[in-house]
């Protein structure tokens, strides 16, 4: 089997910070909500374990000038409008084309190996809107990629997607050793935003915001003291129940969260059995998962950080220390759920901890509609 790197893995924010007092405080003062949905605000935003999240929306900027003709957020009445899907859509084409060049100019020069012009593939990710020509036009385009190079695109499969990504990334490599592929996720999920008295939309609005990960999967060696991450293997599973549990639909006014309180249940009932196909070839951790102590033979734990209940029932679960989830949670408090981004700054935060070794063994995992789970099994290079 060729050996499949991620090499130069880097991510990016938009400018606008938002902090999540400051959030909570507007969503909270909304005329239309009950008392019971100013309860959840509350509940919702102040236990949600995130401090500061990223917009591409200006507009919600507290600490600057007004915007004279706002779109999301009217200032002077304190006021969330409610545009509709349109103008949400048109913001995301607008915004996330620079997020993707950026973020994809930043991998390929983190990534020693490989030039411009090596790149034979690129794979873009993202649920937040749609686009045509899309994002994987816009990034060989405006990179000045080689006429020829493939672009795929995948789009709407939600906070997971970053993993097939990954995979199919891999596969390419593995069919083509000559293959360089470059892998972008864009995620804009604030245009989303919305007030509301429905309590998974509550959830919702105190959890997401915007970011952008990329990386290049090559069967290059990595470049001299430079890190990477050896794709080793991945799995999907699908969980028999909780179809609806998670769900991600197009509605008038932007793109409608469906986020249940069940999620965690059912991550925490099906994740051993998610992970399961990844270590039945290796012995000693195919013995470690069936003795409940997966987290005693994978140093690293990349789990996608839906929320912090998700963090907690997976950490409960697989029996994983405080040190193992920090990055997930970390990556939580100080960016907030970047849907299929995430993962992606999970594993940059474990990958640049200086006491993170070579030949570690990483897991990484996420979540999205179905109720699916992927997962992969990487190893630490250099």
């Amino acid at each position: 089997m060729t050996t499949v790197t991620l090499q130069g893995l880097s991510t990016a924010v938009p400018p606008t910070e938002l902090l999540q007092p400051e959030v909570a405080e507007v969503f909270g003062a909304q005329p239309d909500l009950t008392r019971l949905s100013q309860r959840i605000v509350g509940t919702s935003f102040g236990g949600s374990g995130i401090e500061r999240r990223y917009t591409v929306l200006e507009e919600l900027d507290l600490r600057t000038e007004p915007a004279r003709e706002p779109e999301f957020f009217d200032r002077a009445s304190g006021l969330l409008l409610d545009p509709g899907t349109r103008l949400r859509n048109d913001r995301y084409a607008e915004h996330a084309t620079r997020l993707y060049v950026e973020a994809g100019a930043a991998a390929i020069a983190a990534a020693g190996s490989v030039e411009r012009d090596d790149v034979t593939h690129v794979i873009t990710v993202s649920c937040t809107g749609f686009y045509a020509p899309g994002p994987d036009f816009v990034l060989a385009r405006d990179l000045g990629l080689r006429p020829g190079v493939q672009r795929y695109h995948l789009g709407f499969m939600g906070c997971y997607a970053s993993m097939p990504a990954l995979r199919l990334a891999s596969q390419l490599v593995q069919a083509d050793p000559e293959a360089v592929v470059l892998v972008v996720s864009v995620e804009l999920c604030t245009l989303h935003l919305r007030t509301s008295n429905d309590p998974d939309t509550i959830v919702a609005t105190s959890l997401f915001g915007d970011g952008a990960g990329a990386g290049i999967v090559t069967a290059r060696p990595p470049a001299a003291g430079e890190r990477a991450l050896r794709l080793d293997a991945f799995a999907t599973r699908t969980t028999p129940t909780g179809e609806g549990a998670m769900a991600w639909r197009i509605g008038d006014h932007g793109f409608e969260m469906v986020l249940s309180n069940a999620v965690p249940s059912l991550i925490g009932e099906h994740i051993t059995g998610a992970i399961a196909p990844l270590l039945d070839a290796e012995a000693p951790l195919a013995a470690a998962l069936a003795e409940e102590r997966a987290g005693d033979a994978i140093e690293h734990w990349a789990i996608h950080p839906g929320g912090r209940s998700i963090l907690d029932k997976v950490e409960s679960t697989l029996r994983l220390s405080e040190a193992q989830l920090a990055p997930a949670r970390n990556t939580l408090r100080d960016y907030g759920n970047m849907s299929s981004a995430t993962v992606l700054f999970v594993l940059d935060r474990i990958l640049r901890d200086p006491a993170t070794a070579d030949g570690d063994r990483v897991a990484a995992m996420a979540f999205g509609p179905g109720l699916t789970v992927e997962s992969g099994l990487l190893t630490v290079q250099g």
